[in-house]
């Protein structure tokens, strides 16, 4: 990644004590940031950039919101970790949060999105042996079921249901048991159906493949067939959880409730945090006491500092009004953008939910300055904007859902000037 602005010696000196000593997996931009507050960063240099990314959607009350601040500085005084052998006041106050929220179900805490979806696909597998249909197979029902274009995880797990190419190249063999169908088509699903398969997992909607909502009866068609073939529907919300989408959980607005929910990012605000959620009758093939013993754990995973933030992240969303002023703002925003794509061509399409935007530009159309989304990204950096591109011509909003309507007026500002060149 670059931008046509050279980085300063003081910042070049990082850069170089990084490439030295880190292992270097990302392609990163010539910028060391040294602190964030609500929706403003600031560099090594001095620089401030508007945040309309925020850190994958990881920060989703914003960088450092005092609320998060004084509850991992209260925590720190007290405990910080002592495992899951024991009880702790945070872990279950982040639990009860979730499951009064969402659809009642009991979590498993890790340290990311891709931990979730793990321990979820594991889950399922549990649910497969123990409920076997008409699987004759030695392991029962195994397979599951993802979507093209999803992102579900880079672990060797979560691969298998990752429909993307590049994650999985020069990774092989992979695990078996898993099918790639096409995403908002329910004929394709049915017609991957057999007597293994015991789980579908799908993002209410997707991240990394382009922001895509699915058609309002896709989801409870999901359900449907679910309930018909005794599967498991999984719902990744790794992306869409936590009120960025203007439902606390973006399958409500579907209509249904999953047999599992994961999440990350968001839920941790920043933090190592991933969960996994599962209805009562499917979490009880976790549960040691009856299962006859540990089927999966974490040693750091609902940690004591992360679940005091954790849980304080859902007080402060109802507590503020976040959920519905991220649906408030994200229909204002995206009203505008489609306005704004009616007198530009080189703007496709706007989609979304909430402050979870897709923008897809045609760099073929008559005017378009930029080749891909990335350059278009670049030029709003080297401006002081921050925004996100992905699947080559997709650009993707995703603010913390604390910011005001000023800010995201100036941001998406700034950004129409860049897209008209």
């Amino acid at each position: 990644m670059t931008t046509t602005t050279p980085p300063t010696d003081s910042t070049q000196a990082i850069i170089d004590r990084h490439d030295t000593f880190m292992s270097i997996n990302y392609g990163r931009y010539p910028i060391a940031i040294a602190e964030g507050q609500g929706c403003t960063l600031r560099d090594t240099d001095g620089k401030t950039y508007l945040d309309l990314f925020a850190g994958f959607g990881a920060p989703v009350l914003g960088h450092c919101h005092p609320d998060l601040v004084d509850a991992v500085t209260e925590q720190a005084k007290k405990l910080w970790h002592v495992g899951n052998l024991f009880h702790t006041e945070p872990q279950t106050r982040a639990a009860q949060a979730i499951s009064e929220l969402g659809f009642g179900g009991r979590s498993f805490f890790c340290h990311s999105g891709a931990d979730a979806n793990e321990s979820a696909i594991k889950l399922a597998r549990l649910y497969g042996k123990a409920n076997r249909g008409k699987s004759t197979g030695e392991f029962g029902r195994y397979k599951v079921i993802s979507c093209t274009k999803s992102f579900h995880g880079r672990s060797f797990a979560t691969m298998g249901a990752t429909a993307n190419p590049k994650v999985r190249e020069g990774f092989g063999p992979f695990l078996p048991g898993y099918a790639n169908v096409a995403y908002n088509d329910i004929d394709a699903v049915k017609a991957e159906l057999d007597d293994d398969t015991v789980a579908i997992i799908a993002e209410p909607i997707q991240g990394e493949g382009g922001v895509n909502v699915p058609d309002p009866d896709y989801f409870k068609q999901l359900r449907a067939l679910c309930d018909e073939h005794d599967l498991l529907l999984i719902c990744d919300e790794v992306w869409t959880g936590c009120g960025r989408t203007g439902k606390v959980f973006a399958y409500q607005h579907w209509g249904i409730e999953p047999d599992i929910m994961t999440l990350g990012k968001g839920v941790g605000g920043g933090l190592a945090v991933g969960v996994m959620c599962a209805q009562p009758r499917v979490a009880e093939l976790y549960n040691a006491k009856t299962q006859g013993g540990v089927k999966h754990a974490t040693t750091l995973g609902g940690n004591c500092l992360s679940m005091a933030v954790t849980a304080r992240i859902f007080e402060v969303l109802q507590r503020d009004s976040l959920v519905e002023q991220a649906e408030a703002l994200g229909n204002a925003a995206m009203e505008r953008l489609r306005a704004f794509a009616q007198s530009n061509t080189a703007v496709k399409d706007v989609r979304g939910r909430g402050l979870f935007i897709g923008i897809e530009l045609d760099p073929s159309a008559d005017g378009a300055w930029f080749g891909s989304a990335t350059d278009v990204v670049n030029r709003c950096l080297e401006q002081g904007l921050m925004i996100n591109g992905t699947q080559g011509d997709t650009l993707r909003i995703a603010p913390p859902v604390t910011i005001t309507s000023d800010e995201l007026d100036r941001g998406l500002d700034q950004l129409e000037q860049v897209i008209a060149g």
